[in-house]
C-alpha cells in the first residue's frame, strides 16, 4: 500500500467519481445475482409444481433485468474510464513538471530512454490498473461477499462447504503476488534499457552509419531485446506455476459441490431448483477466483510502475529558489558578474575539482574570453552563472548579489546562452528563434537573424521563416543551426551573453561576419566567450586561461601572446597552421 499512499495526490481528487462507479458496480453485481433466484422459481414453481401463471412474469423478468443491468454497467464503465483518465492526466502532468524542474545534475545520471519509458509505459500500466484492475478487484469482492450472502439464503451447508476452499486459494494467490512483484520490476527496468538503446541509436544514426557500426548497434539491441524477452518468459513461467493451481482448486470445488449438492437433492434435503440456482451462483465465486492470477499481475505491474514513477516525483531538486529570493528586474539588471574563490565538483564522492579557487570580475559590458584544454572547466564556469549547478565553496554574484539570492526564473531571464552543441526543436525556424520571446514579431525575429548572419540563408529556404526543421535541426548544416541558436539568444535580449564555442561549426569567413555582428550585439552586455579559435577571443577585454579547473593565466590578447604559456602555444599552432 506504500505505492498507493505516495501517489494519493493524483487520484484522491477524483475519488467521488470512483465511489459512484464502484457503487454502480455493486448494484450491477447485485442485479446479476438475482438471476439464480429467477432460475430457482422457474424450476420449483413452474416446472415442478406447474404454476404456469408465473411463467411469463418470470420469463419477462430476465430480459428486463438484463437491460437494466446493461445500462448500469455502461454508466459504471464510463465513470471508471473518466476516473482513470483524469488520474493519468494529473499524474503525467506532474511527472512532466518534475522533469522540467529537475536540474542538470539529475539528467547527468538519467538516460532519456529510461525517462521516456516511465512517462509512457509506466504511466500506462498505472492507468490500466485503475481501468481494469480496480474494477476486477471490486467485482471479485462484490461477487464473493454478495454471492456468499445469497448462497447462505439458499443453503447454509453448501455455503460452508464452499468457504472451506477459500484458504487454499488465498495462499496460492499470496505466493503468486510475492513472486510477480520482483519479476515485473525486472521487466520494467529491462524495457527502459531497451528503449534507451533504441532512442540513442535513432538519435545517433548518423554516427552509427558514419562508422559502419550497424552490426554492433544491432547486436546491442538484440542483447537488450533478448533480456526483455527472457524476463517476460520468467514471469510467464511463474504464472504457469500458480494460475493453473488456482484454477484447479476452483474446478475441484465445483466438482465437489456438484457431488454434494446432488446427494442432497437425491435424499430430498434440497430442491432441484435450489441446487441449480446454487450451482449457478458458484460461477460468481469460481470465475473471479480463477481471474485472481490476472488481477495479481495487474497489481504487480502497477506496484512496479508506481515505484518507478515515485522515484521521479520524489527525487529532490538540488538547485531551488531560496526562501526570500528576490526578482532580478530587467530594468535593474546590469550584468555585473563576480566569482569569489569558487570551487566546484560534480559529485560528492569525487575527489577531483572541476573548478578550484576561481576568482574573476566581469564588469557590465565587459567581454571575457575563456580558453583551455578539454575538461579544463570552461563550460563548468559559465554553467554556474545561471545556476545550472550550485557551488560548494565560494560565491558567484550577479549584480552584487549571490546568484542563490535571485529567483531562478528572473536570473536566467537575464542570461542568453548559445551552446556548442546546438539544439533546435522540431518546429519552424520562426518558433525556434522566438522560443525565449513568445510575443516576438516577425520583424524582431528577422532583425535578430540578421545580426546572427542567418537571415540570408533562411530567406532562400522554401517556406523561409515558416520552414520546419527536422528533429534537433538535422535538416540544417551545423553552421546554420549555430546561427539560428545565436539569433535566439540575441532576440532574448539578455544582460549577460554566454557563447559556448558558438562559432565552432562555421567557416572562417562566416565566423568573421558573425564576430563583426557580435561587436554590435555585445555592446552593453557582459559576454563570456568560450573558444578554441584565437580569432574568436582576441577582441575580449580579458582572457582567462584555464587548466585543471584553475585560472593559470589571464590578460588581453596582446599580453598573453608575449608570455610563455598555453595561450601562446595555441596561438602559434593556429597561426602556423593558417600560414601553412
Amino acid at each position: 500500500m506504500w505505492v498507493f499512499r505516495q501517489l494519493r495526490p493524483y487520484y484522491v481528487p477524483y475519488l467521488r467519481t470512483l465511489t459512484v462507479a464502484l457503487t454502480l458496480l455493486g448494484l450491477f453485481t447485485a442485479m446479476t445475482l438475482l438471476t439464480p433466484y429467477i432460475t430457482r422459481a422457474l424450476i420449483n414453481s413452474v416446472l415442478e409444481n406447474h404454476h404456469w401463471s408465473e411463467l411469463w412474469p418470470l420469463v419477462l423478468a430476465l430480459p428486463l433485468l438484463s437491460l437494466t443491468s446493461g445500462v448500469v454497467n455502461f454508466a459504471q464503465q464510463y465513470l471508471n474510464q473518466d476516473f482513470s483518465q483524469k488520474c493519468t492526466l494529473r499524474l503525467r502532468a506532474a511527472l512532466y513538471a518534475r522533469l522540467q524542474a529537475h536540474g542538470f545534475d539529475y539528467y547527468d545520471h538519467e538516460h532519456t530512454g529510461n525517462l521516456m519509458q516511465r512517462v509512457t509505459g509506466d504511466v500506462e500500466a498505472w492507468r490500466t490498473f485503475w481501468t481494469q484492475g480496480m474494477g476486477e478487484a471490486a467485482t471479485f469482492t462484490f461477487n464473493i461477499v454478495l454471492g456468499l450472502v445469497v448462497m447462505v439464503t439458499l443453503n447454509g451447508r453448501l455455503t460452508l462447504f464452499t468457504v472451506l476452499l477459500l484458504p487454499f486459494l488465498t495462499i496460492s494467490v499470496m505466493r503468486l503476488d510475492r513472486a510477480m512483484r520482483p519479476a515485473y520490476s525486472r521487466i520494467r527496468q529491462s524495457m527502459s534499457d531497451l528503449q534507451t538503446v533504441v532512442q540513442e541509436n535513432i538519435t545517433g544514426v548518423r554516427t552509427v552509419k558514419s562508422f559502419a557500426r550497424e552490426d554492433y548497434a544491432l547486436r546491442v539491441f538484440e542483447t537488450r531485446n533478448l533480456a526483455y524477452m527472457q524476463y517476460n518468459v520468467e514471469a510467464a513461467i511463474l504464472q504457469s506455476r500458480y494460475i493453473p493451481l488456482i484454477q484447479l482448486i476452483g474446478n475441484l470445488g465445483a466438482v465437489m459441490l456438484l457431488w454434494y449438492g446432488g446427494m442432497e437433492v437425491i435424499h430430498g434435503r434440497m430442491s432441484l431448483g435450489t441446487m441449480v440456482a446454487f450451482f449457478g451462483l458458484l460461477g460468481y465465486l469460481t470465475g473471479p477466483i480463477q481471474q485472481l492470477g490476472f488481477l495479481v499481475n495487474l497489481f504487480a505491474q502497477a506496484f512496479a510502475s508506481g515505484q518507478r514513477l515515485i522515484e521521479i516525483l520524489e527525487t529532490p531538486d538540488i538547485v531551488t529558489n531560496r526562501p526570500g529570493a528576490k526578482e532580478l528586474s530587467p530594468l535593474e539588471a546590469k550584468g555585473d558578474v563576480r566569482f569569489e574563490h569558487v570551487s566546484f565538483h560534480y559529485t560528492e564522492s569525487s575527489d577531483r575539482l572541476a573548478l578550484s579557487d576561481v576568482c574573476l570580475h566581469a564588469k557590465p559590458g565587459m567581454v571575457v574570453g575563456l580558453l583551455g584544454r578539454t575538461g579544463a572547466g570552461k563550460s563548468t564556469l559559465v554553467n554556474l552563472i545561471p545556476r545550472f549547478y550550485d557551488v560548494q565553496q565560494g560565491q558567484v554574484l550577479v549584480d552584487g548579489r549571490d546568484v542563490r539570492d535571485w529567483t531562478l526564473e528572473s536570473l536566467r531571464r537575464q542570461i542568453g546562452i548559445v551552446p556548442g552543441d546546438t539544439f533546435l526543436f522540431s518546429a519552424s525556424i520562426f518558433e525556434n528563434i522566438s522560443y525565449g520571446r513568445h510575443d516576438a514579431k516577425l520583424d524582431d525575429v528577422r532583425r535578430a537573424a540578421s545580426l546572427a548572419q542567418a537571415d540570408g540563408f533562411i530567406m532562400e529556404l522554401p517556406d523561409q521563416y515558416e520552414t520546419t526543421v527536422g528533429e534537433r535541426g538535422l535538416g540544417l548544416s551545423g553552421g546554420q543551426r549555430q546561427r539560428i541558436a545565436l539569433a535566439r539568444a540575441i532576440l532574448y535580449d539578455p544582460s549577460i551573453l554566454i557563447l559556448d564555442d558558438a562559432t565552432s561549426s562555421v567557416d572562417l569567413e562566416t565566423e568573421y561576419e558573425i564576430q563583426t555582428a557580435l561587436e554590435r550585439v555585445m555592446q552593453g552586455r557582459t559576454t563570456f566567450i568560450i573558444g578554441h579559435r584565437i580569432s574568436s577571443l582576441r577582441r575580449a577585454d580579458e582572457i582567462l586561461v584555464l587548466d585543471g579547473g584553475r585560472i593559470v593565466d589571464r590578460g588581453r590578447h596582446e599580453d598573453l601572446v608575449r608570455r610563455d604559456g598555453l595561450y601562446r602555444d595555441v596561438f602559434q599552432l593556429q597561426f602556423q597552421g593558417a600560414r601553412g
